[in-house]
């Protein structure tokens, strides 16, 4: 039986562009405070630690990043589900997949932590960290595999609230935390000179605030959201949909992440010098087309309404409007970046680190000016997952992961090319994940967006 919400989320009438803009602009800031978190971290450590720790925390974000994409992933997988449920005005059926996914995801939570902090010393082994920053590294992990629980609230309840079209409220927990994070930055490792194990308790710290916070405030504001008793049952139909699109999208960001983990084992091979200016570039790397990515997931929240409601016709006119303005704030951020390489570097890096500095400009001249690449390749992740056709989003990532990966290894092994193959390798990647997408929805366009739905 349909029932009325009582939010205000409801993205399948008004202006397309504004829409989706207005929707995407609290996800925008709210991803780049969140990347304020490792901001944090690594500017603290980088001018106090100095480079060796320097390399172990940005090595560590890898890693983390690696391992809470799992549940980024089968949180935004439910999440495409709960959109298109709220679409359809069937509120009932949004609270029954929240009980079923809540039980999946946090269960994977707990498996996941329990592995990550007993075989702490293989993951590091696999990952080729050099022994002299080995004994940081592991320091700083030990401490950041207790956050995941933390990570997992706050991802399932922004997705959950982002679904029903409330992306303000997870930029406001998120806001706070960040500032809780940087205070504890500076008071755990200036003043009380906790190496890098204050830096790691500092955002465990403020991970948990985000997270506890956001998940009472979700179940306070949204009565309508919460699971009441009729709701708790196990429906293998609602657990078939949630299992398919939160299992292969969390593959998806998994691969992904994995093989960035790959790329990152291949760096920490040419030693703390490289280690550490990848870690400074990945950081604006993501400052930069972080955006993008919050426009990739408003848009996916966008297809997945308006396909809960119906409305191919809305779909088709959001499709034309934000790739246009992806486009343009690629080709201008990308040229910011090659512009301004070493001065944004030495944010990072003193700048008596000649050979860092030079190898972070190195890898941001190459890459920058293909941030469209991933920008495109955002849009299209969000499309399939919203359309619940996440097994073509994983497609894409082993098409872009795939290559990268690959090519950096076989390019980094040529003397003549060396590390930069490495850099290369990724716009590539890129782009031919973009060529198969974009050609997919050419092929099959009208199965995807059937004129007949009104």
């Amino acid at each position: 039986m349909a029932c009325r919400s009582t939010t205000n989320g409801d993205m399948t009438n008004g202006d397309t562009t504004k829409t989706m803009l207005v929707f995407a602009v609290p996800m925008i800031l709210g991803n780049l405070l969140q990347q304020c978190y490792n901001i944090a971290d690594t500017l603290i450590v980088g001018r106090f630690l100095g480079a060796g720790a320097l390399a172990a925390v940005g090595s560590a974000y890898t890693l983390m990043v690696f391992l809470t994409s799992i549940l980024l992933g089968l949180s935004m997988g439910s999440g495409a589900v709960f959109s298109i449920r709220f679409g359809e005005k069937r509120l009932d059926r949004v609270r029954n997949s929240v009980f079923v996914s809540f039980l999946l995801i946090g269960i994977v939570t707990v498996v996941l932590t329990l592995a990550a902090i007993f075989l702490i010393d293989d993951i590091l082994r696999l990952l080729h960290v050099p022994d002299d920053i080995y004994p940081l590294m592991r320091g700083y992990v030990r401490i950041i595999f207790h956050g995941i629980v933390f990570t997992f609230f706050y991802n399932y309840f922004a997705c959950l609230l982002r679904a029903v079209g409330d992306s303000v409220s997870p930029l406001v927990f998120l806001a706070v935390s960040t500032v809780v994070n940087i205070v504890l930055d500076i008071v755990l490792i200036v003043v009380y000179r906790m190496e890098v194990e204050g830096a790691a308790l500092a955002t465990v710290a403020a991970q948990a605030l985000a997270g506890i916070g956001i998940a009472v405030h979700a179940l306070r504001r949204y009565p309508e959201l919460r699971v009441r008793k009729r709701d708790m049952r196990f429906s293998m139909a609602t657990f078939r949909e949630i299992g398919q699109s939160s299992i292969l999208t969390c593959i998806q960001q998994s691969v992904m992440n994995f093989g960035i983990l790959m790329v990152q084992g291949l760096v920490n091979s040419f030693g703390t010098a490289v280690m550490a200016a990848f870690a400074a570039a990945v950081k604006i790397d993501s400052f930069a087309y972080m955006p993008v990515q919050d426009l990739g997931n408003a848009f996916s929240t966008f297809v997945a309404q308006n396909y809960g409601a119906g409305r191919s016709d809305r779909i088709r006119e959001g499709i034309r409007r934000i790739a246009s303005a992806t486009g343009i704030f690629c080709l201008t951020v990308g040229i910011l970046v090659v512009l301004f390489a070493r001065p944004l570097t030495l944010v990072f890096i003193d700048s008596t680190e000649t050979e860092i500095i030079a190898t972070s400009v190195q890898y941001l001249r190459t890459v920058a000016p293909f941030y469209f690449g991933i920008g495109i390749l955002f849009l299209l992740y969000g499309f399939y997952r919203a359309l619940l056709r996440p097994g073509i989003s994983l497609l894409l990532t082993i098409i872009s992961l795939g290559t990268r990966v690959a090519l950096a290894y076989l390019l980094a092994a040529i003397p003549t090319i060396g590390v930069s193959g490495i850099w290369w390798a990724i716009p590539i990647g890129w782009i031919l994940a973009d060529c198969t997408g974009i050609g997919y929805y050419a092929i099959k366009r009208k199965r995807l967006l059937p004129e007949q739905q009104k």
